[in-house]
Protein backbone atom coordinates (compact mmCIF):
# COMPACT_ATOMS: atom_id res chain seq x y z
CA UNK A 1 0.00 0.00 0.00
CA UNK A 2 1.37 3.36 -0.78
CA UNK A 3 2.57 5.48 1.78
CA UNK A 4 0.72 8.47 2.72
CA UNK A 5 1.98 11.73 4.55
CA UNK A 6 0.58 12.60 8.06
CA UNK A 7 -0.82 16.00 7.18
CA UNK A 8 -3.24 13.71 4.75
CA UNK A 9 -3.71 11.20 6.80
CA UNK A 10 -4.73 12.88 9.26
CA UNK A 11 -6.67 15.41 7.62
CA UNK A 12 -10.01 16.73 9.49
CA UNK A 13 -13.69 14.54 7.76
CA UNK A 14 -15.84 16.97 9.77
CA UNK A 15 -16.25 20.32 11.13
CA UNK A 16 -15.89 19.04 14.60
CA UNK A 17 -12.46 17.90 13.44
CA UNK A 18 -11.29 20.94 12.79
CA UNK A 19 -8.99 22.80 15.22
CA UNK A 20 -8.60 26.13 16.19
CA UNK A 21 -11.65 27.77 13.68
CA UNK A 22 -14.58 26.88 15.37
CA UNK A 23 -15.81 30.55 14.48
CA UNK A 24 -15.75 29.48 10.65
CA UNK A 25 -16.85 25.93 11.54
CA UNK A 26 -20.10 26.98 13.62
CA UNK A 27 -21.72 29.43 11.21
CA UNK A 28 -20.84 27.04 7.90
CA UNK A 29 -22.92 24.54 9.61
CA UNK A 30 -25.79 26.55 10.57
CA UNK A 31 -26.15 27.76 7.51
CA UNK A 32 -26.14 23.93 6.26
CA UNK A 33 -28.87 22.99 8.43
CA UNK A 34 -30.70 25.76 8.11
CA UNK A 35 -30.92 25.36 4.44
CA UNK A 36 -29.24 28.56 3.78
CA UNK A 37 -26.28 27.79 1.86
CA UNK A 38 -24.65 30.66 -0.55
CA UNK A 39 -23.72 30.66 -3.78
CA UNK A 40 -19.81 31.85 -3.39
CA UNK A 41 -17.85 31.64 -0.28
CA UNK A 42 -13.79 33.28 0.00
CA UNK A 43 -11.97 31.46 2.62
CA UNK A 44 -8.79 33.82 3.87
CA UNK A 45 -5.80 32.95 5.68
CA UNK A 46 -1.97 32.07 5.94
CA UNK A 47 -1.00 28.70 5.10
CA UNK A 48 -1.68 25.05 6.71
CA UNK A 49 -5.18 26.50 8.80
CA UNK A 50 -7.53 24.72 7.18
CA UNK A 51 -9.32 26.72 4.38
CA UNK A 52 -8.87 23.75 1.42
CA UNK A 53 -9.81 21.42 4.26
CA UNK A 54 -13.16 23.05 5.28
CA UNK A 55 -13.66 23.65 1.14
CA UNK A 56 -13.50 20.16 1.02
CA UNK A 57 -15.91 19.11 4.55
CA UNK A 58 -18.68 22.05 2.79
CA UNK A 59 -18.60 19.97 -0.61
CA UNK A 60 -19.33 16.80 1.07
CA UNK A 61 -21.85 18.67 3.73
CA UNK A 62 -23.99 20.16 1.17
CA UNK A 63 -24.23 16.97 -1.14
CA UNK A 64 -24.70 14.47 1.62
CA UNK A 65 -27.22 11.87 1.51
CA UNK A 66 -27.60 11.77 5.31
CA UNK A 67 -26.47 14.76 6.96
CA UNK A 68 -25.26 14.94 10.64
CA UNK A 69 -25.96 18.17 12.18
CA UNK A 70 -24.52 19.97 9.71
CA UNK A 71 -21.60 17.39 9.18
CA UNK A 72 -21.61 14.94 6.03
CA UNK A 73 -21.52 11.45 6.94
CA UNK A 74 -18.22 10.36 4.73
CA UNK A 75 -20.36 6.82 4.66
CA UNK A 76 -22.95 7.67 2.01
CA UNK A 77 -22.07 6.88 -1.68
CA UNK A 78 -21.89 10.65 -2.58
CA UNK A 79 -19.40 11.49 0.36
CA UNK A 80 -17.22 8.12 -0.68
CA UNK A 81 -16.91 9.42 -4.34
CA UNK A 82 -15.96 12.91 -3.42
CA UNK A 83 -13.05 11.64 -1.25
CA UNK A 84 -11.70 9.56 -3.49
CA UNK A 85 -12.02 12.40 -6.00
CA UNK A 86 -13.91 10.21 -8.66
CA UNK A 87 -17.17 12.33 -8.61
CA UNK A 88 -16.96 14.54 -11.05
CA UNK A 89 -19.46 17.23 -9.66
CA UNK A 90 -16.85 18.57 -7.41
CA UNK A 91 -14.15 20.00 -9.34
CA UNK A 92 -10.88 21.07 -7.30
CA UNK A 93 -8.94 23.61 -9.06
CA UNK A 94 -5.17 24.88 -8.42
CA UNK A 95 -5.31 29.13 -9.72
CA UNK A 96 -1.72 28.91 -9.74
CA UNK A 97 -1.10 27.21 -12.51
CA UNK A 98 -4.89 27.43 -14.27
CA UNK A 99 -4.87 31.14 -14.37
CA UNK A 100 -5.86 32.00 -17.70
CA UNK A 101 -9.03 33.43 -19.30
CA UNK A 102 -9.35 29.75 -20.96
CA UNK A 103 -9.42 27.99 -17.80
CA UNK A 104 -12.37 30.25 -16.63
CA UNK A 105 -14.05 30.09 -19.49
CA UNK A 106 -14.42 26.50 -19.42
CA UNK A 107 -15.93 26.63 -15.80
CA UNK A 108 -18.38 29.15 -17.50
CA UNK A 109 -19.41 26.30 -20.07
CA UNK A 110 -19.74 23.74 -17.39
CA UNK A 111 -22.01 25.75 -14.84
CA UNK A 112 -25.09 25.77 -17.62
CA UNK A 113 -25.04 21.54 -17.12
CA UNK A 114 -26.74 19.96 -14.24
CA UNK A 115 -24.76 17.78 -11.86
CA UNK A 116 -24.55 13.63 -12.82
CA UNK A 117 -25.24 12.44 -9.35
CA UNK A 118 -24.88 14.93 -6.54
CA UNK A 119 -27.28 18.24 -5.51
CA UNK A 120 -24.93 20.60 -6.55
CA UNK A 121 -21.65 21.13 -8.55
CA UNK A 122 -19.25 22.90 -6.28
CA UNK A 123 -16.04 24.19 -7.91
CA UNK A 124 -12.94 24.61 -5.54
CA UNK A 125 -10.30 27.34 -6.52
CA UNK A 126 -7.18 27.15 -4.61
CA UNK A 127 -4.79 30.03 -4.50
CA UNK A 128 -7.50 32.36 -6.29
CA UNK A 129 -5.55 35.51 -5.68
CA UNK A 130 -3.02 33.71 -9.03
CA UNK A 131 -5.55 34.39 -11.53
CA UNK A 132 -4.68 36.91 -14.23
CA UNK A 133 -7.20 39.50 -14.23
CA UNK A 134 -8.63 38.63 -17.97
CA UNK A 135 -9.89 35.69 -15.83
CA UNK A 136 -11.30 37.61 -12.83
CA UNK A 137 -13.12 39.33 -15.71
CA UNK A 138 -14.56 36.38 -16.99
CA UNK A 139 -15.61 34.91 -13.86
CA UNK A 140 -17.21 37.91 -12.63
CA UNK A 141 -20.94 37.72 -14.37
CA UNK A 142 -20.60 33.91 -13.02
CA UNK A 143 -19.65 34.03 -9.63
CA UNK A 144 -22.18 37.03 -9.03
CA UNK A 145 -25.24 34.99 -10.68
CA UNK A 146 -24.21 31.30 -10.67
CA UNK A 147 -27.35 28.55 -11.56
CA UNK A 148 -29.12 27.02 -8.33
CA UNK A 149 -26.87 23.82 -8.48
CA UNK A 150 -23.88 25.57 -8.83
CA UNK A 151 -21.34 26.38 -5.61
CA UNK A 152 -18.35 28.46 -6.05
CA UNK A 153 -15.44 28.33 -3.00
CA UNK A 154 -12.59 30.09 -3.30
CA UNK A 155 -9.78 29.70 -0.60
CA UNK A 156 -6.58 32.53 -0.88
CA UNK A 157 -3.52 33.39 1.31
CA UNK A 158 -3.61 36.89 -0.33
CA UNK A 159 -7.21 38.33 -0.18
CA UNK A 160 -5.63 41.74 -1.00
CA UNK A 161 -4.67 40.48 -4.32
CA UNK A 162 -8.22 39.89 -5.03
CA UNK A 163 -10.64 42.51 -6.99
CA UNK A 164 -12.94 44.14 -5.21
CA UNK A 165 -15.52 43.08 -7.28
CA UNK A 166 -14.54 39.48 -6.63
CA UNK A 167 -14.86 40.20 -3.14
CA UNK A 168 -18.16 41.37 -2.69
CA UNK A 169 -19.72 38.98 -4.61
CA UNK A 170 -18.67 36.21 -1.62
CA UNK A 171 -19.40 35.54 1.97
CA UNK A 172 -15.75 36.12 3.55
CA UNK A 173 -14.14 33.90 6.25
CA UNK A 174 -11.36 34.84 8.00
CA UNK A 175 -8.59 31.61 8.78
CA UNK A 176 -6.81 32.79 11.98
CA UNK A 177 -3.08 31.04 13.08
CA UNK A 178 -4.10 28.12 15.19
CA UNK A 179 -2.96 28.68 18.53
CA UNK A 180 0.35 26.65 19.91
CA UNK A 181 -2.10 24.73 22.78
CA UNK A 182 -3.94 23.36 20.24
CA UNK A 183 -1.34 22.35 17.75
CA UNK A 184 0.09 20.11 20.81
CA UNK A 185 -3.42 18.65 21.53
CA UNK A 186 -3.34 17.69 17.85
CA UNK A 187 -0.27 16.86 17.52
CA UNK A 188 -0.05 14.12 21.12
CA UNK A 189 -3.41 12.94 18.88
CA UNK A 190 -1.69 11.78 16.14
CA UNK A 191 1.22 10.44 17.83
CA UNK A 192 -0.66 8.45 19.69
CA UNK A 193 -2.75 6.93 16.46
CA UNK A 194 0.88 6.46 15.13
CA UNK A 195 2.93 5.12 17.76
CA UNK A 196 5.52 7.86 18.35
CA UNK A 197 7.32 8.52 20.68
CA UNK A 198 8.27 12.47 21.39
CA UNK A 199 9.34 14.61 24.56
CA UNK A 200 6.72 17.80 25.90
CA UNK A 201 9.43 20.04 24.72
CA UNK A 202 9.80 18.74 21.43
CA UNK A 203 6.07 19.37 21.32
CA UNK A 204 6.28 22.43 22.26
CA UNK A 205 9.25 23.82 19.90
CA UNK A 206 7.63 21.81 16.84
CA UNK A 207 4.29 23.93 17.63
CA UNK A 208 6.25 27.21 18.11
CA UNK A 209 8.16 26.78 14.40
CA UNK A 210 5.07 25.78 12.92
CA UNK A 211 3.94 29.59 13.40
CA UNK A 212 0.33 28.87 13.35
CA UNK A 213 -0.02 26.46 10.59
CA UNK A 214 -1.03 22.62 11.61
CA UNK A 215 -0.02 21.39 8.27
CA UNK A 216 3.89 22.76 9.21
CA UNK A 217 3.80 21.35 12.56
CA UNK A 218 2.56 17.57 11.28
CA UNK A 219 5.31 18.21 8.23
CA UNK A 220 7.88 18.79 11.14
CA UNK A 221 6.59 16.08 13.34
CA UNK A 222 6.91 13.43 9.67
CA UNK A 223 10.53 14.25 9.41
CA UNK A 224 11.47 13.94 12.91
CA UNK A 225 9.50 10.58 12.93
CA UNK A 226 11.59 9.13 10.56
CA UNK A 227 14.76 9.61 12.29
CA UNK A 228 16.01 6.39 14.41
CA UNK A 229 15.58 6.55 17.93
CA UNK A 230 13.15 5.41 20.41
CA UNK A 231 11.90 8.66 21.10
CA UNK A 232 12.38 12.64 18.94
CA UNK A 233 13.63 15.16 21.70
CA UNK A 234 14.44 18.79 21.43
CA UNK A 235 18.14 18.41 19.88
CA UNK A 236 16.51 16.44 16.88
CA UNK A 237 13.75 18.72 16.06
CA UNK A 238 16.67 21.63 15.79
CA UNK A 239 18.57 19.79 13.79
CA UNK A 240 16.35 18.79 11.21
CA UNK A 241 15.20 22.36 10.87
CA UNK A 242 18.88 23.95 10.97
CA UNK A 243 18.21 25.64 14.22
CA UNK A 244 21.30 25.98 16.82
CA UNK A 245 21.61 25.34 20.07
CA UNK A 246 20.26 27.38 22.67
CA UNK A 247 23.52 27.59 24.62
CA UNK A 248 24.85 29.57 21.20
CA UNK A 249 22.43 31.80 20.92
CA UNK A 250 22.45 32.34 24.86
CA UNK A 251 26.43 33.07 24.62
CA UNK A 252 25.80 35.28 21.36
CA UNK A 253 23.41 37.51 23.10
CA UNK A 254 25.46 37.92 26.35
CA UNK A 255 28.71 38.59 23.82
CA UNK A 256 26.99 41.42 22.05
CA UNK A 257 26.14 42.90 25.59
CA UNK A 258 29.41 42.82 26.66
CA UNK A 259 30.46 44.18 23.51
CA UNK A 260 32.81 41.57 23.14
CA UNK A 261 33.25 41.81 19.13
CA UNK A 262 35.63 38.37 19.20
CA UNK A 263 33.98 36.41 21.04
CA UNK A 264 30.96 37.03 19.11
CA UNK A 265 32.15 36.53 15.73
CA UNK A 266 33.57 33.23 17.19
CA UNK A 267 30.09 31.73 18.15
CA UNK A 268 28.80 32.78 14.52
CA UNK A 269 31.67 30.98 13.24
CA UNK A 270 30.63 28.07 14.74
CA UNK A 271 26.92 28.24 13.61
CA UNK A 272 28.77 28.68 9.88
CA UNK A 273 30.70 25.92 10.04
CA UNK A 274 27.90 23.66 11.14
CA UNK A 275 26.01 24.62 7.94
CA UNK A 276 22.77 26.02 9.96
CA UNK A 277 20.33 28.02 8.26
CA UNK A 278 21.66 31.55 8.74
CA UNK A 279 18.18 33.02 8.35
CA UNK A 280 17.05 31.05 10.89
CA UNK A 281 19.85 31.64 13.29
CA UNK A 282 19.02 35.07 12.94
CA UNK A 283 15.08 34.50 13.50
CA UNK A 284 16.17 32.72 16.68
CA UNK A 285 18.42 35.26 17.86
CA UNK A 286 15.10 37.58 17.53
CA UNK A 287 12.88 35.12 19.11
CA UNK A 288 15.85 34.67 22.14
CA UNK A 289 16.04 38.34 22.61
CA UNK A 290 11.89 39.01 22.57
CA UNK A 291 12.04 36.53 25.53
CA UNK A 292 14.69 38.28 27.50
CA UNK A 293 12.71 41.29 26.62
CA UNK A 294 9.49 39.74 28.60
CA UNK A 295 11.42 38.18 31.42
CA UNK A 296 12.54 41.46 32.03
CA UNK A 297 9.45 42.89 31.92
CA UNK A 298 7.24 40.04 33.65
CA UNK A 299 10.13 37.85 35.16
CA UNK A 300 8.54 34.64 34.25
CA UNK A 301 9.22 32.42 30.39
CA UNK A 302 7.32 29.06 29.10
CA UNK A 303 9.60 26.29 27.37
CA UNK A 304 12.46 27.29 28.93
CA UNK A 305 14.66 24.68 31.47
CA UNK A 306 16.09 26.20 34.91
CA UNK A 307 19.30 26.19 33.48
CA UNK A 308 18.54 28.17 30.56
CA UNK A 309 16.28 30.72 32.45
CA UNK A 310 19.07 31.53 34.35
CA UNK A 311 21.19 32.21 31.64
CA UNK A 312 18.29 34.50 30.52
CA UNK A 313 18.34 36.56 33.89
CA UNK A 314 21.43 36.76 33.82
CA UNK A 315 21.97 38.16 30.15
CA UNK A 316 18.33 40.74 31.03
CA UNK A 317 20.33 42.36 34.06
CA UNK A 318 23.41 43.52 31.91
CA UNK A 319 21.02 45.43 29.65
CA UNK A 320 18.10 48.28 29.99
CA UNK A 321 15.30 47.61 27.52
CA UNK A 322 15.58 50.49 25.65
CA UNK A 323 18.85 48.18 25.05
CA UNK A 324 17.20 45.26 23.87
CA UNK A 325 14.82 47.12 22.03
CA UNK A 326 17.54 48.56 19.89
CA UNK A 327 19.05 44.91 18.89
CA UNK A 328 15.88 43.42 18.11
CA UNK A 329 15.43 46.27 15.47
CA UNK A 330 19.00 45.76 14.44
CA UNK A 331 19.11 41.99 13.99
CA UNK A 332 14.70 42.40 12.45
CA UNK A 333 16.48 44.37 9.40
CA UNK A 334 19.53 42.29 9.21
CA UNK A 335 16.84 39.48 8.68
CA UNK A 336 15.92 41.46 5.82
CA UNK A 337 19.08 41.73 4.04
CA UNK A 338 19.85 38.11 4.40
CA UNK A 339 17.16 36.92 3.01
CA UNK A 340 18.17 38.78 -0.20
CA UNK A 341 22.02 38.39 0.23
CA UNK A 342 24.17 36.38 -2.06
CA UNK A 343 26.58 36.32 1.18
CA UNK A 344 24.55 35.80 4.04
CA UNK A 345 27.84 35.05 6.22
CA UNK A 346 29.48 38.41 5.76
CA UNK A 347 25.92 40.24 6.11
CA UNK A 348 25.91 38.48 9.26
CA UNK A 349 29.37 38.91 10.69
CA UNK A 350 29.06 42.48 9.66
CA UNK A 351 25.53 42.95 11.83
CA UNK A 352 27.27 40.99 14.50
CA UNK A 353 30.11 43.49 14.92
CA UNK A 354 27.59 46.41 14.63
CA UNK A 355 25.54 45.25 17.27
CA UNK A 356 28.63 44.92 19.25
CA UNK A 357 29.56 48.08 19.00
CA UNK A 358 29.08 51.06 21.87
CA UNK A 359 25.84 53.07 20.97
CA UNK A 360 27.17 56.58 20.33
CA UNK A 361 23.73 57.69 21.94
CA UNK A 362 25.36 56.30 25.25
CA UNK A 363 26.24 59.58 26.58
CA UNK A 364 23.25 61.28 25.92
CA UNK A 365 20.73 58.74 27.17
CA UNK A 366 22.58 58.52 30.54
CA UNK A 367 22.47 62.23 30.50
CA UNK A 368 18.80 62.13 30.06
CA UNK A 369 18.64 59.45 32.66
CA UNK A 370 19.93 60.99 35.71
CA UNK A 371 17.84 64.04 34.46
CA UNK A 372 15.07 62.06 34.92
CA UNK A 373 15.95 60.72 38.27
CA UNK A 374 17.06 64.55 39.17
CA UNK A 375 13.33 65.58 38.98
CA UNK A 376 11.89 62.48 40.64
CA UNK A 377 13.79 63.85 43.66
CA UNK A 378 13.03 67.18 43.32
CA UNK A 379 9.16 66.20 43.10
CA UNK A 380 9.09 64.19 46.30
CA UNK A 381 11.52 66.07 48.18
CA UNK A 382 13.95 63.82 49.12
CA UNK A 383 18.14 64.77 48.97
CA UNK A 384 20.85 63.49 50.80
CA UNK A 385 23.35 65.85 52.59
CA UNK A 386 26.70 65.83 51.16
CA UNK A 387 29.88 67.62 51.00
CA UNK A 388 31.48 65.84 47.99
CA UNK A 389 31.40 68.01 45.47
CA UNK A 390 33.58 65.63 43.01
CA UNK A 391 30.87 63.26 42.69
CA UNK A 392 28.91 65.86 41.28
CA UNK A 393 31.69 67.19 39.09
CA UNK A 394 32.30 63.60 37.53
CA UNK A 395 28.69 63.77 36.74
CA UNK A 396 27.91 66.42 34.56
CA UNK A 397 31.51 66.99 33.42
CA UNK A 398 30.31 64.56 30.33
CA UNK A 399 27.88 67.58 29.44
CA UNK A 400 29.51 71.02 29.93
CA UNK A 401 26.64 73.36 28.90
CA UNK A 402 24.33 71.74 31.18
CA UNK A 403 26.86 72.58 33.63
CA UNK A 404 26.96 75.95 33.32
CA UNK A 405 23.30 76.17 33.03
CA UNK A 406 23.05 74.50 36.71
CA UNK A 407 25.78 77.20 37.96
CA UNK A 408 23.47 80.11 36.55
CA UNK A 409 20.70 78.44 38.28
CA UNK A 410 22.46 78.71 41.45
CA UNK A 411 23.03 82.52 41.72
CA UNK A 412 19.61 83.19 40.51
CA UNK A 413 17.24 84.48 43.35
CA UNK A 414 13.75 83.17 43.92
CA UNK A 415 10.95 86.27 42.79
CA UNK A 416 8.19 86.33 45.00
CA UNK A 417 5.16 83.85 43.11
CA UNK A 418 2.70 86.92 43.07
CA UNK A 419 4.77 89.37 41.48
CA UNK A 420 5.88 86.44 38.76
CA UNK A 421 2.43 84.92 38.28
CA UNK A 422 1.02 88.60 37.45
CA UNK A 423 3.41 90.09 35.09
CA UNK A 424 0.93 91.56 31.85
CA UNK A 425 1.78 91.71 28.75
CA UNK A 426 2.74 95.70 28.83
CA UNK A 427 6.07 94.67 29.37
CA UNK A 428 6.52 92.91 26.16
CA UNK A 429 6.79 94.95 22.45
CA UNK A 430 7.05 94.15 18.84
CA UNK A 431 10.52 93.51 17.72
CA UNK A 432 12.37 94.22 21.47
CA UNK A 433 13.38 91.96 23.88
CA UNK A 434 11.12 90.03 25.61
CA UNK A 435 11.59 91.10 29.43
CA UNK A 436 8.44 88.12 30.79
CA UNK A 437 10.81 85.30 29.23
CA UNK A 438 12.91 85.22 32.31
CA UNK A 439 9.88 85.13 34.58
CA UNK A 440 8.71 81.93 32.48
CA UNK A 441 11.82 80.53 32.53
CA UNK A 442 12.18 81.00 36.46
CA UNK A 443 8.71 79.37 36.83
CA UNK A 444 9.82 76.57 34.51
CA UNK A 445 12.39 75.89 37.34
CA UNK A 446 9.92 76.79 40.37
CA UNK A 447 7.75 74.09 38.33
CA UNK A 448 10.05 71.35 38.65
CA UNK A 449 10.82 71.33 34.76
CA UNK A 450 14.55 71.09 35.28
CA UNK A 451 15.39 69.49 32.09
CA UNK A 452 13.27 72.46 30.12
CA UNK A 453 14.70 75.00 32.64
CA UNK A 454 18.21 74.11 32.03
CA UNK A 455 17.89 73.98 27.95
CA UNK A 456 16.54 77.75 28.10
CA UNK A 457 18.32 79.39 30.60
CA UNK A 458 20.72 80.84 28.65
CA UNK A 459 18.51 82.05 25.76
CA UNK A 460 17.28 85.40 24.83
CA UNK A 461 13.66 85.87 23.24
CA UNK A 462 11.64 88.76 21.73
CA UNK A 463 8.16 89.12 20.57
CA UNK A 464 7.03 89.12 17.05
CA UNK A 465 4.00 90.52 15.90
CA UNK A 466 1.15 89.53 18.24
CA UNK A 467 1.46 85.70 18.74
CA UNK A 468 5.34 84.97 17.65
CA UNK A 469 8.26 84.52 20.08
CA UNK A 470 11.82 84.02 18.72
CA UNK A 471 14.07 82.16 21.46
CA UNK A 472 17.45 82.56 20.84
CA UNK A 473 20.03 80.23 21.59
CA UNK A 474 23.26 82.29 22.13
CA UNK A 475 25.32 79.03 22.43
CA UNK A 476 24.01 77.41 19.49
CA UNK A 477 21.13 74.94 19.33
CA UNK A 478 22.91 71.18 20.17
CA UNK A 479 21.28 67.90 20.06
CA UNK A 480 20.74 67.31 23.30
CA UNK A 481 18.61 71.33 22.94
CA UNK A 482 16.63 69.47 20.35
CA UNK A 483 16.47 66.31 22.20
CA UNK A 484 14.53 68.41 25.02
CA UNK A 485 12.41 70.75 22.76
CA UNK A 486 11.06 68.08 20.54
CA UNK A 487 9.60 66.50 23.39
CA UNK A 488 5.74 66.79 23.56
CA UNK A 489 5.60 66.63 26.71
CA UNK A 490 8.09 69.63 27.50
CA UNK A 491 6.17 71.69 24.69
CA UNK A 492 2.91 71.32 26.40
CA UNK A 493 5.12 72.78 29.51
CA UNK A 494 6.17 75.17 28.26
CA UNK A 495 2.93 76.59 26.52
CA UNK A 496 1.11 76.23 29.96
CA UNK A 497 4.60 78.63 31.30
CA UNK A 498 3.84 80.96 28.51
CA UNK A 499 0.21 81.28 28.97
CA UNK A 500 0.42 81.64 33.06
CA UNK A 501 3.11 84.36 32.25
CA UNK A 502 2.04 86.63 29.60
CA UNK A 503 -1.79 85.24 29.54
CA UNK A 504 -2.00 84.36 26.20
CA UNK A 505 -0.73 81.20 24.41
CA UNK A 506 2.23 81.69 21.72
CA UNK A 507 4.00 80.54 19.04
CA UNK A 508 7.26 79.97 19.58
CA UNK A 509 10.36 79.89 16.98
CA UNK A 510 14.08 78.54 17.89
CA UNK A 511 16.79 80.42 16.34
CA UNK A 512 20.46 79.36 16.63
CA UNK A 513 22.15 83.08 17.25
CA UNK A 514 25.42 81.65 17.65
CA UNK A 515 28.09 84.53 16.49
CA UNK A 516 25.05 86.62 16.05
CA UNK A 517 25.72 90.83 16.52
CA UNK A 518 22.32 92.21 17.79
CA UNK A 519 22.50 94.64 20.46
CA UNK A 520 20.03 92.79 22.98
CA UNK A 521 21.51 89.58 22.49
CA UNK A 522 24.78 91.10 23.79
CA UNK A 523 23.28 92.09 26.89
CA UNK A 524 24.58 90.65 30.28
CA UNK A 525 21.67 90.30 32.55
CA UNK A 526 22.22 90.77 36.48
CA UNK A 527 22.26 87.25 36.94
CA UNK A 528 25.73 86.91 34.50
CA UNK A 529 27.39 89.56 36.07
CA UNK A 530 26.57 88.03 39.43
CA UNK A 531 27.87 84.72 37.81
CA UNK A 532 31.46 85.96 37.23
CA UNK A 533 31.81 87.12 40.68
CA UNK A 534 31.18 83.83 42.31
CA UNK A 535 32.70 80.91 42.31
CA UNK A 536 32.38 78.19 39.44
CA UNK A 537 34.91 75.61 39.95
CA UNK A 538 32.49 73.17 41.47
CA UNK A 539 29.00 72.30 41.39
CA UNK A 540 27.41 73.93 44.38
CA UNK A 541 23.49 74.12 44.08
CA UNK A 542 22.90 76.04 47.68
CA UNK A 543 24.79 79.01 46.79
CA UNK A 544 26.45 80.77 49.63
CA UNK A 545 25.16 77.87 52.40
CA UNK A 546 28.44 75.90 51.73
CA UNK A 547 26.56 72.46 51.62
CA UNK A 548 25.82 70.11 48.56
CA UNK A 549 22.99 68.12 47.58
CA UNK A 550 23.72 64.63 46.71
CA UNK A 551 20.22 63.35 44.81
CA UNK A 552 22.01 60.44 42.86
CA UNK A 553 22.87 58.55 45.64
Amino acid sequence: MAYTALYRKFRPLTFDDMVGQEHNTKTLRNQIISGRVGHAYLFNGVRGTGKTTTAKIMARAINCLNPQNGNPCNECEICKEILDGSLTDVVEMDAASNNSVDDIRIIREEVNFLPTKAKYRVYIIDEVHMLSSGAFNALLKTLEEPPEHVKFILATTEPQKLPTTILSRCQRFDYKRISNSDIIKRLKIICQESNIKITEEALNLIAVLSEGAMRDAISILERCSQEESEQIEVSQVKNLVGLPSTEIISNLIENIFDNDEIEALNNVQKVIDEGKDLYNFVWEIIKYLKDVLLFKATGKLDLYSEAELKMIKSISEKSSKDKILNIIYLFSDLEKDIKWSSQKSIMLQAGVIKACAKDSNNGIEDLQKRINELEKKIASGKFNISSNLQAKNDIYSENNEFTNNFNKAKSESISDDSKTENTTNSENSNGECLESWKRIVDYLKKSGKIRLFTCLANTRAKQVGDMVIEVYFLNGITAFNKTILEDLTNKKDLNQAIVKIIGKEMHVKYIDAKGANSDFLKEKSPETKEKKNSDSTGFNPMGDLGIDINIFD
